[in-house]
């Protein structure tokens, strides 16, 4: 759906360089095996095509993904002894730093990944994906759940969360069947005004005005979603016209025709940092470093930022991209940008807010 013209990087000085060094890398990996295939667990976008063929044509290798609609169906899968199925997945900051800890992911070997090196150092210097002095992800991408609403229903764009409360928007919103939407509740709320990531460690009291304060905005979601495709079709069936969504929609949804604008409402939004990490258990893992190396390469991450809309992780992808590209993207003001961005963390009380969340879609 998303492919890049292919044509677009045919054999340059920059493109034989590029294949020669992965060539290097997928020489000394298990690519020298008979067509090995390489198991993935992944967020929406991260296997396009218009990327993962020519690291796949590099390395003789087949790369296969399974998608994940939240998180905690990650964790889930993996914790149930599904690890043993992927070579490599890419947990969002809010389950990363329990995964480092849990013995489910194998620590990296950074000198296997040497554009490890031009990944951003704001996000490589963050405690995130470190435990014991060991590095056990490696930054791949990031960027916010903003606020997803149809102009053409709207006469002004809505400028706060708290809006989606109101009773003309009865069945005309979506939620995303995830902890985010505990996050975003709270934030209206103004629990997180003192400390912005308060939200994630919330007390009983707290975390039962939030489910209230869901459970009040129930007859206005007509559906909640928990797959980008679930979202992208309702809009495209004009069955909502707002939603908590992925900048990975946005970019679906204006491809297919329709005018749909994101925003980050004035009490903010949470965000996520999503990482690429080896499963202890896989039995690939050389091919794996090579993937990883190959994922935070400029050229690769810039292709991602063209499915996704999601912001690279390495920042010389920008070099890449046209001065709309970077300015889409906020690249121009990156700072100030992940100043509006709550990024997700670990959650110490994980399960209690699973309840929350639970006992409000159960709701009458």
């Amino acid at each position: 759906m998303f492919s890049l013209r292919r044509n677009a990087l045919r054999t340059t000085p920059g493109r034989l360089f590029l294949l020669l060094v992965f060539a290097s890398l997928c020489f000394l990996s298990s690519c020298g095996k008979p067509a090995p295939t390489l198991s993935l667990l992944v967020w929406e976008g991260y296997v396009d095509p218009s990327f993962i063929q020519g690291f796949e044509a590099t390395c003789h290798c087949k790369v296969v993904a399974a998608y994940m609609g939240s998180s905690d169906e990650l964790v889930a899968k993996l914790r149930g002894g599904a690890s043993s199925n992927y070579d490599v997945i890419s947990p969002s900051s809010d389950v990363a730093t329990s995964l480092s800890r849990s013995g489910l992911v194998a620590p990296l070997d950074l000198s296997k990944i040497p554009n490890y090196a031009q990944v951003s150092p704001k996000l490589t210097s963050m405690a995130l994906v470190k435990n014991d002095g060991k590095v056990f992800g490696v930054p791949l991408t990031w960027g916010p759940n903003p606020l997803l609403y149809d102009k053409t229903a709207f006469a002004n764009p809505p400028a706060a969360w708290a809006q989606l409360w109101d009773p003309k928007y009865k069945d005309k919103l979506s939620l995303w069947d995830d902890l985010s939407s505990v996050y975003m509740a709270a934030q209206v709320l103004g629990f997180g005004k003192q400390d912005p990531t308060a939200i994630y460690n919330l007390s009983d009291e707290q975390l039962e005005q939030v489910r209230a304060k869901l459970i009040a905005l129930k007859p206005n979601i007509r559906k909640l979603w928990s797959t980008g495709g679930e979202l992208t079709n309702l809009f495209q069936n004009h069955e909502v016209i707002a939603a908590m969504g992925w900048p990975l929609i946005t970019n679906q949804v204006r491809k297919a025709g329709l005018p749909i604008e994101e925003e980050i409402p004035a009490e903010g939004t949470t965000g996520w940092i999503d990482h690429l990490m080896i499963t202890s258990s896989s039995d690939n893992k050389d091919l794996a470093y090579s993937l990883l190396n190959y994922m935070i390469s400029a050229q690769t991450q810039k292709r991602l930022s063209d499915v996704t809309g999601y912001i690279p992780a390495n920042p010389q992808a920008a070099a890449l991209m046209t001065p709309d590209q970077r300015r889409g993207l906020h690249l121009d003001d990156i700072d100030n940008y992940q100043k509006q961005i709550v990024f997700w963390q670990d959650v110490p009380r994980r399960a209690k807010y699973t309840e929350i969340w639970n006992e409000v879609k159960a709701s009458q």
